[in-house]
């Protein structure tokens, strides 16, 4: 195993700098490249590299690097970031293995750490992918109750303002968003002011919806409107191309009995505004008292009261599964396996939505708990006898401790086949959603 790592973008705000902390107690050497004077600001250990150079040279720059370095593996946060694409080329040409950090896909309490990519990028995508049967009891499942809303809001500003200012510093660096400071920093206040507002409005919205709609209307989460997972891993170009085609496909063969829910997504709250839009959908599909449009009620309440839930990818859909209620995705999704999701058309899941298999939902989430679950939170550390703040499976601490011994290569693009699994050991698990809990 090479001693050498390197990590690239992270999450917004220290946590890469904690999590170097913990690869270095755990044998690493620990190297870092920082893209912009987001990146600089936040990661206060040695060791790291400002890159200043044209987007075209990286990979030039990169090469060098891990060949000079002997990296032997990269982190990184977001696979579809343009650096992290062409990092990902890099490492598969020097045999380096790239482990991807993303908002966990079992929501809340957890974060993903996954070899070579996740969601549409991940291993468990490939063809033949089945759950091994030595999957291990998960440990028990720490709950944190913590609000990181304003947390998060404050990294953004400080991010954005010390990019900013890093301009000279930085002259070619290009995001994947708009990375104007003042208009970011606008957008969190905003995306504040909604908060309360939408919460005090929607108070009362169950109470309306349950009495006339309970176990008869769907939900429909929406992700990000800039969401790398929708315009990588979908067919859809836009979440307003998303709304206007499942709202069509409601009206067209959806029961007259039957409403739907969109639920908008907490962290796009200063960015993005549909009521109009759902507005002249209703008035265009005839839908009047059909369609709901929320921001702040409660998800598990939401999910456990419908019919059945329809994604694109977002990690809602794991959340519905939890609490028994069918899903269709419309996009790649890792959970979209046989059992678990809606196999039939978007037209036949309106009339007859498949019934969720508990045993095989129970047995995938302790094998993503078990293999690439970190139990925690990256913006704010949850757990004090880390450096990074969570809590590790035991496989987990084992595929991310310093090994001289071992041979440390590149994860193999088919995964073993191995069928059936032993349910005996399965436990209750909570699922206690709130406000950060759609991807």
């Amino acid at each position: 195993m090479r001693r050498d790592v390197l990590l690239l973008q992270g999450p917004i705000g220290p946590f890469f700098s904690r999590f170097a902390g913990e690869l270095d107690s755990r044998g690493f050497k620990v190297h870092k490249v920082n893209l912009n004077g987001g990146d600089k600001l936040f990661y206060k250990r040695p060791g790291a590299i400002d890159y200043s150079g044209e987007l075209q040279h990286w990979d030039a720059f990169l090469e060098r690097l891990v060949i000079n370095k002997n990296i032997g593996r990269i982190y990184l946060f977001g696979d579809c970031r343009v650096y992290h694409r062409i990092a990902r080329d890099v490492a598969k040409r020097h045999d380096v293995r790239v482990f991807v950090f993303e908002e966990g896909y079992i929501r809340p309490n957890f974060i993903t750490l996954e070899e070579s990519g996740v969601n549409g990028h991940s291993q468990m995508l490939k063809k033949g992918f089945r759950m091994p049967t030595d999957v291990p009891e998960p440990k028990r499942e720490a709950e944190f109750h913590k609000s990181v809303f304003l947390l998060t809001a404050i990294y953004s500003m400080l991010y954005y303002l010390a990019s900013a200012s890093s301009k000279r510093t930085f002259p070619f660096y290009q995001h994947h968003r708009d990375f104007r400071w003042l208009p970011e920093g606008f957008r969190w206040i905003i995306s504040g002011i909604r908060k309360v507002r939408f919460k005090r409005r929607e108070r009362n919205i169950l109470d309306n919806l349950l009495p006339e709609f309970e176990n008869n209307y769907f939900v429909c989460p929406l992700q990000v409107h800039c969401d790398m997972q929708v315009v990588v891993h979908s067919d859809y170009n836009s979440i307003e191309h998303f709304i206007g085609d499942v709202l069509t496909s409601f009206s067209k063969h959806a029961a007259k009995n039957k409403a739907i829910v969109f639920k908008h997504h907490p962290l796009d709250r200063g960015y993005t505004d549909y009521t109009s839009l759902f507005a002249n959908f209703i008035s265009e599909l005839g839908l009047q008292g059909r369609v709901f449009y929320v921001h702040d009620v409660c998800l598990p309440t939401l999910l456990s009261h419908a019919q059945g839930t329809v994604v694109i990818n977002s990690t809602v859909g794991m959340s519905s599964l939890f609490h028994g209620t069918p899903v269709k995705t419309l996009g790649k999704a890792i959970y979209n396996l046989p059992g678990l999701t809606a196999q039939s058309s978007l037209k036949a899941f309106w009339h007859k939505p498949a019934p969720v298999d508990t045993e095989v939902f129970a047995r995938f989430r302790n094998y993503l708990i078990s293999r690439n679950q970190l139990n925690g939170n990256m913006y704010l550390a949850m757990n004090d006898e880390t450096e990074s703040g969570l809590v590790w499976s035991d496989h987990l601490i084992n595929e991310h401790t310093y090994t001289p011994d071992r041979v440390d290569a590149p994860a193999q693009p088919q995964l073993r086949v191995v069928a059936g699994l032993d349910m005996s050991g399965v436990g209750k698990q909570s699922d206690r959603s709130d406000d950060a809990e759609a991807a």
